[in-house]
């Protein structure tokens, strides 16, 4: 079961998620944290990921202009 690829997997820890979508663990630990999108499931201390859910909040985000909500043109 460990051997599955991510792109079959319901549930993605933080590091599958951020070599999944290409995206660093800390952006991701900052759009959970923010509880965005419905895409967080917590079990316990441990921060899963659902991986349709974070794939429509991306293509939403990139269909209103490719920013997250409160990023700066400088990234910050």
């Amino acid at each position: 079961m460990d051997n599955m690829k991510s792109s079959d997997k319901f549930l993605l820890t933080l590091r599958e998620a951020s070599v999944y979508f290409g995206i660093g663990e800390k952006r991701l630990r900052r759009l959970a944290e923010n509880h965005e999108g419905g895409f967080v499931l917590m079990n316990g201390n441990r921060v899963l990921f659902i991986r349709t859910r974070l794939e429509e909040y991306f293509i939403q985000i990139a269909e209103n202009g490719g920013k997250f909500d409160g990023e700066s043109d400088t990234g910050e």
